[in-house]
């Protein structure tokens, strides 16, 4: 490996006595990707924070070039160099492409915006990473996967040498995460040092050239990826083997809690029609467009139909795809956000105990190993991952009949995805129904008794699980 460009020695930080980083060591060079490997609350995100200038270190040292540094604030990170991409597109959707790759940071000329250099900069670097879109356009006409190429040419027109990318490929498409997979080989190439942040050893084991892995906040592993397995990786991650993935309950499906005849809502999808039965998983796959979301919000009633009907016996409950918006109240404590939708429960005659609502949260985080410092911490303090484990906490705590998982695991590492997996199961065997929606193939393929494929907003497809193959729904799912 070529001498690196940044290295972090011994790195320390704590947050209110909750220790997020201890002894975290890495090492980026030119020219190399390098994968960020670990659990949801191993430290991942507080060291992507604290590189970016977000965070300051309690200890432990920086080096970049060789040279101590203080990545005091954002302006300090992007005057060394260093980038981020986020999982989460962040964008000024009213301002054009140039705007937005200029936020903050606009040349000037005796005193007024240089537009012309602005555009003309935008332009080489968008030309530079063969974008599909020019400068001028508003960024709130851009797809997902276009915002995320728009974020990688905002860190180039500041001539980043260190590129961050964190979880870029949550929302993409199979030929969007090619497209950026084709851009970060480019990147590459030219000499930048890329740090690359996923839970999906396919894209690891693709992209990346070394691998570092953290668990509990420390450095467990470092070294080429081609010298590991990806077993190796969950034992290094988890500190144990995960044997079971997906640790289905067989049953045995019983009476019908749902039927869904000819629905349709206009211009998302039309003439839907299934059952779903008691102790029964149904999965419904398809690709980015599809109008899998759509449906699950027509069915919790976010949204009306515009045609068919729903006939059901039990209650229905919605783990959204979006969990920060969607599915939580970031600013409230984990206790307040699974007491939300139990307060008929927690407070029969108008008034809700605190105490009643912590007991209850606790059961969950117990549950669903949900890595928080205790029931009173706020949901926007948590990782990701343990955001979504709160969601999905919130709703089993309901117990309602039929539950609707929209891409329950999207953003959840190896360890708590057997851990949501089991839940699932937990619920299915003691008499819930579960419409489990996802883009993940194996999850689909190992969770579910049968198997729903949608395209362009119709069911294009049914599969037993004896059926049900990678090849057989990928086939229904695309145009091919």
């Amino acid at each position: 490996m070529d001498a690196p460009i940044l290295t972090l020695s011994d790195i320390r930080k704590s947050f209110g006595g909750v220790r997020a980083l201890e002894r975290a060591n890495l090492e980026l060079a030119r020219g190399s990707v390098t994968a960020l490997i670990g659990e949801n609350g191993a430290g991942k995100s507080t060291l992507v924070k604290i590189l970016s200038g977000i965070h300051q270190p309690d200890g432990g040292e920086i080096r970049f070039d060789g040279n101590p540094v203080r990545i005091s604030d954002p302006q300090a990170a992007r005057a060394l160099g260093i980038g981020v991409v986020h999982q989460e597109c962040l964008a000024f959707d009213n301002l054009s492409v140039t705007e937005n790759l200029f936020v903050n940071c606009q040349p000037s000329r005796r005193g007024l915006v240089n537009w012309s250099a602005m555009r003309a900069r935008a332009t080489a670097v968008l030309r530079d990473l063969d974008a599909d879109f020019d400068a001028d356009v508003p960024a709130g006409r851009l797809s997902i996967a276009q915002k995320h190429v728009m974020q990688i040419a905002r860190a180039l027109v500041h001539e980043s040498r260190v590129l961050i990318f964190d979880e870029p490929t949550a929302s993409l498409s199979q030929r969007e995460c090619a497209e950026l997979f084709r851009i970060v080989h480019k990147l590459r190439d030219a000499g930048c040092a890329l740090l690359f942040i996923s839970h999906k050893f396919e894209e690891i084991f693709e992209l990346a050239d070394r691998y570092a892995v953290f668990r509990d906040g420390v450095s467990v592993g470092a070294g080429s990826v081609g010298d590991v397995s990806g077993d190796e990786l969950i034992r290094l991650m988890v500190g144990r083997p995960v044997d079971q993935l997906f640790p289905k309950i067989e049953t045995t499906p019983g009476e019908e809690l749902l039927r869904v005849e000819h629905l349709g809502r206009a211009g998302e999808f039309a003439d839907v029609s299934f059952s779903l039965r008691r102790g029964e998983i149904v999965g419904i796959y398809g690709l980015v467009g599809a109008g899998r979301t759509e449906l699950a919000q027509v069915l919790f009633g976010v949204q009306p139909a515009d045609s068919g009907a729903i006939t059901t016996s039990a209650d229905i409950a919605l783990v959204p795809e979006d969990r920060q918006t969607q599915g939580s109240i970031l600013p409230f404590s984990v206790a307040a956000n699974i007491a939300l939708p139990n307060l008929a429960t927690l407070s029969p005659r108008g008034w809700s105990r605190s105490a009643d609502e912590a007991n209850l949260a606790r059961q969950w985080i117990e549950r669903l190993k949900i890595k928080a410092s205790g029931p009173e911490q706020p949901v926007h303090n948590l990782s990701g991952g343990n955001q979504q484990k709160v969601v999905i906490a919130k709703w089993l705590a309901r117990r309602p009949g039929v539950l609707i998982l929209d891409e329950p695991t999207k953003g959840i590492d190896v360890g708590a995805k057997a851990a949501v997996h089991a839940v699932t199961s937990e619920f299915v065997r003691d008499g819930g129904g579960v419409l489990m929606i996802s883009s993940d193939l194996p999850e689909i393929l190992g969770m579910s008794d049968r198997v729903l494929v949608m395209r362009r907003g119709r069911v294009r497809g049914e599969f037993s699980r004896a059926q049900a193959t990678s090849e057989a729904l990928l086939r229904a799912a695309s145009d091919a």
